[in-house]
């Protein structure tokens, strides 16, 4: 049963709020207003101008098709560009923090990927008898990832570890869910030298 509480509070808890992109964006917007109101208000009392009055601003903004250097005119226009793509990419991607919800009745549980993955591998190591330090396990958006290094002398098959993964992370029930890509490495060369 989820009901819009759960659901709100599900979404505050796993998704980071733009405020500090928001604040630096506003922050920068007022300087540019604050300049452009003093550069207007010098020019209106006949004064120079700090860095470049209203009448030159636009002439020179008039005369850019024509200008010289061409590749001036083109890299500006691509900095804005970038910035202009980065600000809309932090308004409109959802800022998601590292965590997942478990899905279930009457309840609204949120894990941190961090708890996931250790749980992870110490019930990976419980179950195939793999030392702990053995396993490595990484939980991102949409993937778990695992790595069992074998010893020497101690190769460990990937299909049981799989079965492991895949039993533990359904009966996790993550939203959104995710898959897993386990990988078994093979231990380093010796040196031949020594």
């Amino acid at each position: 049963m989820s009901t819009p509480a759960f659901r709100r509070i599900v979404r505050r808890e796993t998704h980071s709020p733009r405020t500090v992109a928001m604040f630096i964006a506003v922050i920068l917007l007022i300087l540019a207003l604050v300049y452009v109101g003093v550069e207007i208000v010098l020019y209106l009392l006949a004064q120079p101008a700090l860095l470049l009055g209203p009448g030159a601003a636009l002439g020179w903004i008039v005369g850019l098709p024509t200008a010289q250097p061409a590749g001036l005119v083109i890299l500006g226009g691509v900095v804005l560009a970038v910035l202009g793509l980065v600000f809309l990419v932090l308004g409109l991607g959802p800022g998601r923090l590292p965590k997942h919800e478990m899905s279930g009745d009457r309840r609204a549980v949120v894990v941190d990927n961090g708890v996931i993955a250790s749980s992870l591998a110490q019930r990976i190591s419980e179950e195939t008898g793999i030392q702990r330090d053995d396993i490595t396990v990484g939980v991102s958006h949409r993937t778990v990832d695992v790595t069992v290094r074998s010893g020497f002398g101690d190769p460990h098959e990937k299909e049981p570890i799989a079965r492991v993964v895949d039993a533990e992370l359904e009966r996790y029930a993550l939203i959104p869910s995710v898959t897993s890509r386990v990988r078994v490495t093979s231990p380093p060369e010796r040196d031949q030298d020594r």
